[in-house]
């Protein structure tokens, strides 16, 4: 039984799920661990998707004989380039149309309460089973409306904020570009004969999955808010940058993303004009049907290939054990997990029919 497989993953598991026990347990121990951890995660995790997203222009630059430096001059001058022209363009407009929303905030409050309260007043003039259906509908689109909106806060906090720990990305972002192929030799000189090919091989698999996410993933979100501004803008929506660029930022995350992204955008405008609700949710809908039957299988194709349903269960469980952070790396780090998985079995089916033809 021992040589089963389910066995051994189970085993696995089993003493990981031990040694994350025990390390809380002792967490003060590992406290200055931690932090420094903590410090350096977000720049890690920016520097990570600029090395993905940066790396097709370096490898392009690298064949027609730049060197390895030159390279990665070129790649900061892109990206600063880019940066510039993202502030020139849609710098002012965004900064004003946030502060607008700061200033304005409490007001949008106060009229979400107000229609609530009309709302919920109304509904003793329907059939009792509509009532309960309401009841219901309000409480989800309450907590959906409180997160929505505390996430959009964030998200305009951290857009400042985040600018004092970008200090620390360039220099992960210069040494990934650097020494990004020495990572799988290094760890492979720990292993010898079939299991340092078979290590190598899985770091390569692990380095395509996460390639074929990001670089996939964030071409996609960004089309969808190109389609988004343009739609609201075309019905004359209040702050439709920074509406936009959330729901950009809230497609990173799959399936749940568009939904969070639509409810501030469907408050503004229900404030604005009830009637443009309609149009939001309908600007949504046709956005994220071309997104999903024509961008997403043409950009991503079935690189990660995880069924809905199984994405779904895997962020709201991501979403109540680490909060935002685990709903926007939990496919991610799902994908790997299953890359790895993958190969172990190749690797022992491998294993199997050799011992199969010795006999």
């Amino acid at each position: 039984m021992t040589k089963k497989l389910w066995f051994q993953v189970g085993v696995a598991i089993l003493l990981t799920l031990i040694i994350i026990r025990m390390f809380m347990e002792v967490k003060t121990i590992f406290s200055p661990i931690l932090i420094v951890g903590q410090t350096i995660f977000i720049p890690l995790l920016i520097g990570g998707v600029l090395f993905y997203l940066s790396r097709p222009l370096q490898k392009w630059l690298e064949t027609v004989k730049f060197p390895r430096w030159a390279s990665i001059i070129s790649v900061f001058i892109a990206i600063g380039l880019l940066g510039w022209l993202f502030y020139a363009l849609i710098g002012p407009a965004l900064t004003k149309q946030a502060n607008a929303l700061a200033e304005n905030g409490p007001e949008i409050i106060l009229e979400v309460e107000e229609w609530t309260k009309y709302t919920l007043s109304q509904k003793d003039k329907l059939p009792e089973s509509l009532q309960t259906t309401i009841e219901e509908a309000t409480g989800k689109i309450n907590t959906i409306a409180v997160t929505a909106g505390s996430l959009l806060i964030k998200f305009i906090q951290n857009v400042f904020q985040g600018v004092f720990l970008l200090v620390l990305v360039p220099f992960f972002l210069v040494y990934m570009l650097k020494d990004h192929e020495k990572f799988a030799p290094f760890v492979a000189k720990f292993f010898k004969g079939e299991k340092k090919t078979w290590v190598r091989k899985t770091l390569s698999d692990i380095n395509d999955t996460l390639r074929s996410y990001i670089q996939g993933q964030l071409f996609v979100s960004f089309l969808v808010g190109v389609m988004l501004l343009i739609g609201y803008l075309a019905i004359g929506l209040e702050y439709a940058l920074l509406l936009a660029l959330f729901g950009l930022m809230m497609n990173v995350i799959p399936f749940l993303g568009p939904y969070i992204a639509v409810v501030p955008a469907i408050i503004i405008a229900l404030i604005q004009e009830p009637k443009m609700a309609i149009y939001v949710a309908i600007i949504m809908l046709v956005s994220q049907q071309i997104e999903s039957n024509f961008i997403t299988p043409n950009v991503m194709g079935k690189s990660l290939d995880i069924h809905p349903l199984t994405v779904i269960t895997i962020i709201l469980a991501a979403g109540n054990i680490a909060g935002l952070w685990g709903i926007i790396l939990a496919i991610p780090t799902y994908a790997v997990i299953k890359t790895i998985l993958k190969n172990i079995y190749a690797h022992r089916e491998v294993i199997k029919d050799a011992a199969t033809k010795s006999i």
